[in-house]
């Protein structure tokens, strides 16, 4: 499936905008404030039904009362529309001539973006790496975003009641929940760490041409079952959380760990070694997404060149040769491309 083209009204700085889109690669460039990054947010909207940074209201132009996405494919057009005014079903979609109001994992079609944050997916927060892994098992497994959102929502109602120093009887209900749910979600992150582990090292040292040695870790290991183990930490535990106020045990408190040459990439990896890593883990996401899904994935780029070298930048572009890609830049980077500059 290769998109076209895309119209947006009322996305964030964009009034009326009409993008068409080369089967190849689009390059968008433009100052920052131009709303280069808006048009692949509206692209990932129309995609996987949801923002990359942040909620329907923050994506809504300021005064607007409603806003609509219009993607066009060569198999056809998917429209999305949001009116906070409505008092239900405030975004829709609109598919084959039938509306949605939530987009299924069916109606779905992988994307993969690769934004200058994820170039500090190493040193930064556990929350990050966490991100980066639910999303990327999110476009796998059906299954995993209700898990997820069940998991958060049995969270938020146990540290409630941890605040409230409830009893270990009421938080019972709410750690069956959390156990299940979140034996689910470990479970899946640690297939997908396994499927990562023989492959990110090869592929680093492709494109670093090093023999260095990277490694990619859960940072909770498990014996037997999942769900009992966890039942049994939140048991333990519940003393401490009504101190604390909060769960402290959990997927929501894992982390991915990565090693170079046997020490801890965070702090032994130069600037280079990390991004090399992160773009070995982008390769790997493309890859795997076809693989799972039988479809081409289409790669969204926000202004990672300014980041990289031009020895990495032709790394990824010769890697995304294939696929369908939509760029944004400040400055044109190395690789030449038609431009569309968007003035703000």
């Amino acid at each position: 499936m290769r998109l076209t083209s895309l119209s947006v009204k009322s996305v964030r700085t964009h009034s009326s905008y009409t993008l068409f889109i080369s089967p190849k690669v689009t390059l968008i460039t433009g100052d920052n404030g131009s709303g280069k990054t808006s048009l692949l947010e509206a692209v990932y909207i129309a995609l996987q039904g949801s923002s990359f940074r942040g909620g329907d209201s923050e994506v809504l132009r300021f005064n607007s009362p409603w806003y609509r996405i219009d993607a066009v494919f060569d198999e056809g057009v998917r429209t999305v529309k949001f009116d906070p005014s409505r008092p239900s079903g405030k975004k829709q979609f609109e598919i084959d001539n039938k509306t949605h109001y939530r987009l299924t994992f069916s109606n779905k079609y992988p994307v993969v973006l690769f934004e200058p944050d994820d170039l500090r997916l190493i040193g930064g927060s556990p929350t990050r790496r966490r991100q980066f892994i639910d999303r990327f098992i999110c476009q796998l497994d059906p299954e995993y975003a209700l898990s997820l959102r069940r998991y958060e929502r049995a969270l938020k109602q146990r540290n409630i009641l941890l605040k409230k120093r409830s009893q270990n009887d009421e938080l019972f209900v709410w750690d069956v929940s959390l156990s299940k749910y979140g034996a689910y979600i470990i479970q899946r992150r640690i297939e997908l760490i396994e499927r990562l582990k023989p492959l990110l090292e090869a592929i680093y040292q492709e494109i670093a041409a090093t023999d260095d040695k990277v490694e990619i870790y859960y940072s909770a290991q498990y014996k037997g079952s999942v769900e009992q183990r966890l039942m049994g930490e939140l048991h333990q535990g519940a003393d401490r959380d009504r101190v604390l106020g909060f769960t402290s045990t959990g997927p929501h408190r894992h982390d991915i760990l990565f090693e170079l040459n046997g020490h801890t990439a965070e702090t032994a990896a130069s600037r280079g070694e990390v991004r090399t890593i992160v773009l070995a883990l982008k390769f790997l996401e493309v890859d795997i997404l076809k693989e799972r899904t039988e479809k081409d994935p289409i790669i969204l780029l926000d202004d990672v060149f300014s980041e990289l070298d031009e020895s990495r930048q032709m790394a990824l572009m010769e890697r995304f040769s294939s696929y369908q890609t939509i760029i944004t830049s400040v400055a044109s980077p190395v690789v030449n491309y038609p431009v569309i500059r968007l003035e703000y």
